[in-house]
């Protein structure tokens, strides 16, 4: 597969669970939503992967458990047998993060999953954003 297809697929990807947030979303007001997926973003951005599912399911409840489940399910698309956490609870999320997800074997399998969450996080808040 070449690699503009392999990034054309990721990029559907991204766009399909970022549509799905706002979907699941769809009665919650669009800044509150956006504020949400924003914050998220610069956490994933500046401290990474669990910082950023952390802070999501520390500070922002509700919106942050839509946008948690969107993310694991983005990362269990991704084919690399990392399958799911048992449950949305914190402690198994952030356990699966760790022992899956920032594995540092797989450093390459980390920096394309970043990459990925921050896609899906901006074509989220640009939905949000187009929704208000």
């Amino acid at each position: 597969m070449s690699n503009s297809m392999v990034q054309s697929n990721l990029d559907w990807l991204a766009a399909q669970h970022a549509q799905e947030i706002i979907r699941r979303t769809n009665d919650k007001k669009a800044g509150d939503v956006d504020n949400t997926v924003t914050k998220a973003l610069g956490v994933l951005q500046e401290n990474g992967v669990y910082a950023c599912l952390l802070y999501l399911k520390a500070k922002e409840k509700e919106n942050g458990d839509i946008v948690v489940d969107e993310m694991l399910n983005l990362l269990d698309d991704l084919s690399f047998d990392w399958g799911k956490p048992p449950s949305n609870k914190a402690e198994d999320v952030l356990c699966y993060i760790t022992e899956k997800v920032t594995d540092t074997d797989h450093l390459e399998r980390l920096l394309l999953a970043k990459e990925i969450l921050e896609q899906m996080l901006i074509y989220a808040r640009y939905g949000a954003k187009a929704r208000s």
